[in-house]
């Protein structure tokens, strides 16, 4: 997970922004820097950036929306806050928030001018970043005390359970007043306000200027504790960068577009793993394809050896489908497999009576079986005729050549039925 830069935007009249490097655990790598966008884009550099805008310009709401989500819920939001909105619905950004258990859901609202100089701001000196929150909504709840931040003019307030608030206002006592957090004394009311506890964050500097002013408050709390931030605010709200109902700015057309090199990172061991199996799994096949290769090519030599034995004179060309079609005839003729098997078993036994002929090549057709055959002599010959002849088929030799070898041959085997041919 690489480093969070948080980075805090000034407020309207001011120019230097502040921000601070986060380790993996969400905790200060450094100590905090204050200066030009310039400078801090060098430190963003690999790092996650998140923003914080100034507050005074994004109104926080939570109002009660119809159950969805979507593009349903972001119409209902404008109508819902109608009343808070001053300024034309399609000059407004509107960011909703995770639907809290009571059953409201959080809202940010802010112009879309002036959230779109943020972001043209920080991309012209290099910095994009993947979230944006107001600073006031990483204000901390307490459930037991009201907690006060003030910085400069800026009072802003967050009671148990409720958003944060701010109040621009001087002197310091009339801006308690307006928040509610005091009693107004010119106010009149049957029931005097309850007196709240509450705890107040503030810089060495904001503090050296209202103190005195609170010490004359002290009465008007129960009880009030002063935390002063001695690094400021940033390092502070810091803390909060993770709560889920801080709600993100950059939503719908100010979205951040997909980092793809974030994603990759994130899903480069998976890829690699999926690439080497997919590798694995291409090898294996390409094994199996190049053994049932070679197992169809000593097929196709050993069915080539049987067609030029069982058809001699015929020229190969597609040894399979001629054996077939041959076969096919012989069925169609008559002939069946029968006549031709026993033809082969009677000239098994002819040959075994003369083991010194040997067969050169032979065909089968109606019932007839045509041979050539090299015999030792003419006896040979006779007794292959006569051993056929005893089997119930009729045997001829039909011409003979003496060699070097004894006598070659043509000899005809037929079945009862079948014609004699050449």
């Amino acid at each position: 997970m690489p480093q969070t830069l948080l980075l805090r935007l000034p407020p309207p009249g001011q120019d230097e922004t502040e921000w601070l490097t986060l380790d993996e655990q969400g905790m200060p790598a450094n100590v905090k820097q204050r200066g030009p966008l310039s400078l801090a884009a060098a430190v963003a550099r690999g790092a996650k950036v998140t923003v914080l805008a100034p507050a005074t310009q994004i109104l926080l709401a939570e109002p009660e929306l119809p159950p969805g989500s979507g593009g349903k819920l972001a119409r209902a939001v404008p109508f819902a806050l109608e009343e808070q909105l001053t300024e034309d619905i399609d000059q407004l950004s509107f960011a909703i928030g995770r639907r809290r258990a009571n059953g409201n859901t959080p809202v940010a609202v802010v112009s879309r001018s002036v959230l779109q100089g943020w972001i043209s701001e920080l991309s012209a000196a290099g910095i994009e970043p993947t979230a944006m929150y107001a600073d006031m909504s990483l204000l901390p709840e307490n459930p037991g005390q009201t907690v006060l931040w003030l910085e400069n003019e800026r009072l802003a307030v967050r009671r148990p359970g409720m958003l944060p608030f701010a109040v621009e206002l001087s002197p310091l006592t009339e801006a308690l007043i307006v928040a509610g957090v005091i009693a107004d004394p010119l106010e009149s009311a049957e029931t005097p306000k309850e007196l709240e506890s509450a705890i107040l964050y503030v810089t060495r500097e904001d503090w050296a200027r209202v103190q005195d002013e609170f010490e004359r408050l002290l009465e008007k709390f129960e009880s009030l504790k002063i935390q002063i931030l001695t690094d400021g605010p940033l390092p502070w709200l810091a803390r909060e960068l993770t709560n889920a109902e801080s709600v993100n700015l950059l939503q719908g057309d100010f979205a951040k577009g997909t980092d793809y090199g974030e994603r990759w990172r994130e899903w480069r061991t998976a890829a690699v793993l999926a690439g080497v199996l997919l590798a694995v799994h291409l090898t294996a096949q390409g094994l199996q394809i190049h053994k049932a290769n070679h197992e169809s090519a000593l097929l196709d030599g050993q069915m080539s050896q049987i067609f030029s034995i069982a058809m001699p004179a015929d020229k190969m060309v597609d040894p399979r489908r001629q054996m077939q079609a041959q076969l096919d005839r012989i069925r169609r003729s008559g002939a069946g497999p029968q006549y031709f098997l026993h033809t082969l078993q009677v000239l098994g036994g002819a040959m075994a009576a003369s083991p010194k002929t040997t067969i050169e090549s032979m065909s089968y057709r109606e019932r007839s079986l045509d041979i050539k055959v090299t015999a030792p002599d003419l006896a040979a010959l006779s007794r292959i005729s006569q051993f056929v002849g005893k089997q119930g088929l009729t045997g001829e030799i039909q011409s003979s050549t003496p060699t070097a070898a004894g006598i070659q041959a043509n000899m005809q085997f037929r079945s009862p039925g079948a014609g004699a041919h050449k």
